[in-house]
């Protein structure tokens, strides 16, 4: 027995009894159903998403409680309803307004209940009608309907081959799409009923429910039809697509290639629609670029449209795509001719710098001239400043405070140790991984042509078989030149004249000359111990507060702690070593916070030696000097300056020089040259002659594991032989510096500041320094003077009075004399003194 039809609509039928799903009316059968009378008032009941056709039969679930009721009260009468579309599917109780005033009388054939409370029917269009008036509500719609009769303008001929080239344009479909079971051509070949024929494929359509209302309400059935038929030829032409994609990626695949099969049907489905990833990525940057079209240099326009042009005609597998895309993306990103706008009030940025770092005068003045000619000339060539010091004195934070004072984007590059030059001006296109230098890199990041840009530790950077980055800096780093800078990579012209470039450096003397040139030195001295503490109080002890969790009642520090840690626990210009020692005492006190030993503590130079240990730091010059044959020089090094001993002994021999402590050769000769003047003016200093042939002098610098070179400590050899041979001790609280020479004049030397810095740190009270260094005093702070006595010498004969105390230990003709008489007693030629 063949199965109930609304039994298959719930599975319960067999795939050969499809035809049985479609009440097969004949023409009669659907004019009766058609012109059937209407009730003059129905329950009205509002479906979501879909349209009821007379003639279809259609099940649908009923959830919503006033169409229970609904369903309940007409099961139990004739089972007659109307049923319309909400014209918003989304909104759960709708009102009257919110349905379309076109619905289709409907027959429930069927009513089963479901576990979760919703009941699902199954329900069959009869007629057309129209909803003239809502009367009721509540507890469901009610209202007075009308008939809404179509009209039939077509017959004969032309109705028989219009309703034949529906049925071959279905099987067609049927046949195409993979969804639907071919035995739905023989159902609709045998439904005879143009009007029900039209509504069953109306019913199936794959269109939204607008359309679907719109084919219900088309009064015309010519009209119905033609709309029928256009929506049937483009389904149609859909599945002829589809199925010439299946039939162009139709390949046997395994598991692995499940993948890759996906991406090809995905990118041919594109192709189609001509909406291909690759082309709407092209589109994007083209539409980006036409953006900034103004921005652009007209080479630049030129080059990055030819560039799109040719990434557009390349394929995505092919290998030079990525390539393309990465160069015209890095152009588009450039910032060409955008520029931030610089604050130009002078006394703020004066109050920026003021408040971001203490001292440094001479640097803050540099920039504010910067900044006053800027703001007169509107437009100028940004200078190459050079912060030369030692470690620790903020040059790099100082570059940060810059870009913040005049409102600029901050980039740094880091270039110690770098030894490539392509670091700087980019790679070529033509290798793998191709990239911009660093330099624009940067500008890409800051996104403006006019940043401060700081090159960190420029005197670090090497050279080897890969090239020489300082050479590729020569360019960056000249105003007349970086307007039209090339680099590697982008083959275009680039202008880096607005940019404020800042390096810093602790050595001047690895930077190449052409390159220092190109420079306006900047010296960054290191800070006296009145800065120190300032800097302390001010940002290091509040910044070490914050990183270790402690308000500022629970740890303060007196003045005498912060000196006692200068001055015991740290040696260095700057205060990078205070800042970790300061840390130290912090964590110490956020430790005993943390176990509740303590509350707060109050740092006083007892507490500081109880925290950080014993004093690791004395000043032993008094100590050194007790003996004669030891002076006090001053040194520079890339640290800052430092107090260097020389110390000279003599020993029976045959008037040999020996020199030790890692000294270099400029430094060697200098105690040669102390040496031979010092036999010129033995007699004045009642040294005899042949205590230089029958003596062995040994000259040794401490530190010995540290190399050592330069001129500058020819006086302070000089007073150290001297001494000994003299054996005249030399002042405990004289340093000095400068160079000698052998007809006896003492010449200037460089990083005067320093090496005054490193006096006052170890206690001296007079410095002796050349003549022409009068002017390197002059320009240093007098705070930082304040205390030191100064002394210039420009001749050597001045300089041991200066330097050695007036009386003897034992006068020199004397002990010489003495040792030679011990040792002819002795019966030995030469006798140890």
């Amino acid at each position: 027995m063949k199965p109930k039809y609304s039994d298959l609509l719930f599975g319960d039928g067999r795939l050969e009894d499809f035809e049985q799903a479609i009440p097969l009316l004949s023409e009669e059968e659907e004019r009766q159903m058609s012109e059937s009378s209407i009730p003059d008032s129905l329950p009205i009941l509002p479906l979501k998403n879909t349209v009821l056709f007379p003639g279809v039969v259609i099940p649908i679930t009923v959830g919503r409680d006033r169409s229970l009721e609904l369903v309940k009260d007409a099961y139990a009468t004739d089972k007659i309803i109307g049923i319309v579309s909400q014209k918003d599917a989304e909104m759960e109780d709708p009102g009257s307004g919110d349905l379309y005033q076109i619905g289709t009388v409907a027959q429930i054939l069927k009513l089963i209940k479901m576990p979760d409370g919703s009941k699902s029917i199954v329900i069959q269009g009869k007629s057309v009608f129209q909803i003239n008036e809502f009367q009721t509500l509540e507890p469901y719609f009610k209202a007075s309907v009308s008939p809404y009769k179509n009209v039939a303008d077509m017959e004969g001929l032309e109705l028989d081959a219009a309703i034949r080239s529906v049925k071959e344009t279905s099987a067609q479909i049927v046949n195409k799409s993979p969804n639907i079971p071919s035995e739905a051509v023989v159902a609709i070949n045998n439904i005879n009923s143009p009007n029900f024929l039209l509504n069953f494929i109306a019913s199936n359509l794959n269109v939204g429910i607008e359309e679907k209302q719109r084919l219900l309400e088309i009064r015309e059935f010519s009209v119905r039809l033609k709309t029928v038929i256009q929506h049937l030829e483009k389904e149609l032409q859909v599945l002829s697509l589809s199925e010439q994609i299946r039939t162009k990626v139709k390949t046997d695949i395994d598991e692995q290639q499940r993948d890759f099969y996906l991406r090809q049907q995905l990118k041919a489905i594109q192709e189609e629609l001509g909406e291909g990833t690759e082309q709407q990525e092209v589109q994007k940057l083209r539409a980006r670029a036409e953006k900034r079209k103004k921005e652009f240099p007209q080479d630049v326009w030129k080059t990055l449209t030819k560039e799109l042009d040719r990434l557009e005609r390349t394929p995505a597998q092919a290998p030079n795509h990525g390539v393309i895309l990465n160069y015209v993306e890095t152009i588009i990103d450039l910032p060409w001719n955008k520029f931030t706008k610089d604050k130009l009030d002078l006394k703020k940025a004066r109050g920026v710098l003021d408040e971001d770092h203490y001292g440094l005068e001479k640097v803050k003045k540099r920039i504010i001239e910067y900044l006053a000619v800027l703001k007169l000339k509107k437009d100028m060539k940004a200078p190459i400043l050079c912060f030369y010091g030692p470690p620790g004195v903020g040059k790099t934070s100082l570059g940060k405070s810059i870009a913040r004072s005049i409102n600029r984007k901050f980039a740094r590059i880091s270039l110690g140790g770098l030894r490539d030059e392509a670091e700087i001006r980019g790679h070529r296109r033509t290798y793998i991984g191709a990239l911009p230098g660093r330099i624009i890199q940067n500008m890409k990041k800051t996104g403006a042509s006019n940043p401060v840009m700081m090159l960190d530790e420029i005197d670090k950077v090497g050279a080897d078989f890969r090239g020489d980055p300082t050479s590729a800096l020569l360019e960056v780093l000249d105003p007349e030149q970086n307007n039209t800078f090339y680099d590697n990579y982008l083959e275009l012209e680039y202008d880096l004249s607005k940019v404020l470039f800042i390096a810093t450096a602790n050595s001047l003397e690895t930077i190449p000359a052409p390159l220092r040139d190109r420079m306006e030195i900047i010296p960054i001295s290191g800070y006296t111990l009145e800065e120190k503490t300032e800097i302390a109080k001010k940002y290091l002890i509040p910044r070490q507060r914050e990183e270790n969790g402690l308000k500022e009642a629970q740890m303060d520090f007196d003045e005498a702690a912060i000196h006692a840690i200068i001055d015991g626990y740290t040696r260095e210009s700057g205060v990078r070593n205070l800042s970790r020692e300061i840390g130290s005492v912090a964590r110490n006190v956020a430790t005993g916070i943390a176990l509740d030993d303590i509350e707060n503590r109050s740092i006083d130079k007892a507490a500081v030696e109880d925290i950080l240990g014993k004093r690791r730091f004395f000043s032993d010059v008094a100590e050194r000097t007790t003996v004669p044959g030891v002076a006090t020089g001053l040194a520079w090094t890339p640290y800052g300056g430092d107090i260097l001993f020389i110390e000279a002994s003599v020993s029976r021999g045959s008037g040999k020089i020996q020199i030790t402590g890692q000294l270099g050769d400029v430094m060697k000769e200098s105690a040669s040259l102390a040496v031979s003047h010092l036999k010129t003016i033995a007699d004045d200093l009642g040294i005899p002659q042949h205590a230089f042939k029958e003596w062995d002098l040994h000259l040794h610098v401490p530190a010995g594991s540290v190399p050592k070179d330069g001129p500058s400590a020819g006086v302070a050899m000089l007073s150290a032989v001297a001494s000994i041979f003299t054996q005249r001790k030399v002042k405990s609280t004289i340093a000095m510096t400068g160079e000698i020479t052998l007809r006896g004049a003492v010449l200037p030397v460089g990083g005067i500041k320093e090496k005054v810095l490193a006096a006052k740190r170890a206690g001296i009270s007079t410095v002796l320094l050349p003549a022409k260094n009068e002017k390197d005093v002059d320009e240093i702070e007098a705070d930082i003077i304040q205390g030191l006595e100064f002394r210039y010498i420009d001749r050597m004969e001045t300089l041991l009075d200066l330097v050695l105390e007036r009386e003897a230990v034992e006068q020199p003709a004397l002990k010489f004399k003495k040792i030679e008489e011990n040792g002819k007693l002795a019966g030995t030629k030469h006798p140890t003194p």
